[in-house]
């Protein structure tokens, strides 16, 4: 079997050095984890291609697919939850693939705990690129998002709560939220994708009582023998059948509504001049947008400040990441000099995460991830040499 790529020893440890040097504690979260945790948060691409297997009690187990949720785990497990803490980490994740092997390694770092939310988006997003230079990568294509900001947009437009949350859902996947908004404007109530032989179903829940809905989907689930699916209590799922059935109908179509989203989804360009763009779309919608955008300029300001060129990120409004659990700033960088299948760092802001996973309140945190097999695929051209952190 071929062997899994991955750069250099010796540039494996000086990038592991950049981030000590910055106050990351290297540790090593088990290889093995619960997978119900995974199937709730981590995302529908992702939890498609898990590794899955079982515990000698039974227990569902999978190889790790990323390791911000194992990291996160582990820091509840050894102190309070909202304690600053910055991690960082060396190791494989697995996911399933169509092509090579699903063994993927990675450097990464996690920040949790910091309440300067904007100076820890810039020092992470600064660390991530010291990272890439260990490797020797200098030439870079910065791409950064915001779902604050998208969140703001849907609340303001007041839409039911079930177009709100299935947006939200769908935030990053492009084609998939391009063909919910169509739903939303009532120009693909009955497209292809909601053909299917849940239909008869979903139509028969619509407009119904939802206690009365709650007591079929329960039945139906007890008669399989299924007391939950995914960690979501029959209720739960009674409350996501409802949801469907409207969203299949077209319910709560607002043309108007979905004509603004489209608008904002296609602001994109130089980081630098995205605050006149924000501004300039939320006084033509009418949108109390200031808050969002406030953070959004005191986080370009802190990225400057820190030596970063902002005027050469890109930043794009419909950028998201697939992984549920982010929920505000996120960053992908890219080798402006050639081609490496993808991004070679991701990364972004998971407030909700650790409160997800156990903690009384939510906790402020920020990570990102390298991926090095992209970096040891790219072409020395792409590298400067004897570049150092």
């Amino acid at each position: 079997m071929t062997s899994v790529k991955s750069p250099g020893a010796q540039q494996i440890e000086a990038a592991l050095a950049v981030l000590g040097a910055a106050g990351h504690t290297e540790i090593s979260p088990p290889i093995l984890q619960p997978a119900d945790v995974f199937l709730d948060l981590i995302g529908e691409d992702i939890r498609r291609r898990l590794f899955l297997t079982n515990g000698p009690d039974g227990a569902d187990l999978c190889l790790r697919p990323d390791f911000t949720i194992p990291v996160c785990r582990q820091h509840l497990e050894t102190g309070p939850a909202g304690r600053q803490a910055a991690y960082s980490y060396h190791g494989p994740v697995f996911r399933q693939r169509v092509e090579g092997l699903g063994e993927i390694p990675q450097i990464g770092a996690e920040s949790l705990g910091r309440t300067d939310l904007e100076a820890a988006d810039a020092d992470m997003l600064d660390l991530s690129v010291k990272a890439l230079g260990a490797f020797g990568v200098t030439k870079l294509d910065i791409r950064i998002g915001d779902e604050t900001l998208f969140v703001a947009v849907l609340a303001g437009l007041n839409l039911p709560t079930v177009w709100q949350r299935r947006l939200r859902d769908l935030f990053g996947e492009t084609d998939k939220l391009a063909s919910a908004i169509r739903r939303m404007a009532g120009t693909d109530a009955a497209s292809d994708e909601s053909r299917d032989v849940r239909l008869g179903f979903l139509s028969a829940l619509e407009g119904a009582d939802p206690k009365a809905a709650h007591a079929v989907v329960e039945d139906l689930l007890s008669i399989a023998g299924i007391s939950a699916v995914g960690g979501r209590t029959p209720s739960e799922i009674a409350d996501r059948f409802l949801e469907q059935a409207a969203l299949a109908s077209g319910t709560g179509a607002d043309p108007k509504a979905a004509e603004t989203l489209r608008k904002y989804l296609s602001i994109e360009g130089p980081a630098s001049e995205a605050v006149d763009a924000l501004e300039a779309f939320a006084k033509e919608a009418g949108l109390d947008l200031a808050q969002p955008i406030t953070s959004f300029k005191a986080r370009l300001t802190a990225l400057s400040e820190r030596g970063l060129d902002v005027a050469g990120m890109t930043f794009a409004a419909d950028f998201g990441r697939r992984l549920d659990y982010y929920s505000g700033f996120v960053f992908e960088i890219h080798s402006a000099s050639a081609q490496a299948g993808g991004q070679l760092v991701g990364g972004g802001r998971y407030d909700r995460l650790v409160r997800l996973l156990g903690a009384d309140t939510d906790v402020p945190a920020i990570g990102f991830s390298l991926w090095l097999d992209r970096i040891a695929a790219l072409p020395a051209s792409a590298q400067t040499s004897g570049a150092s952190a």
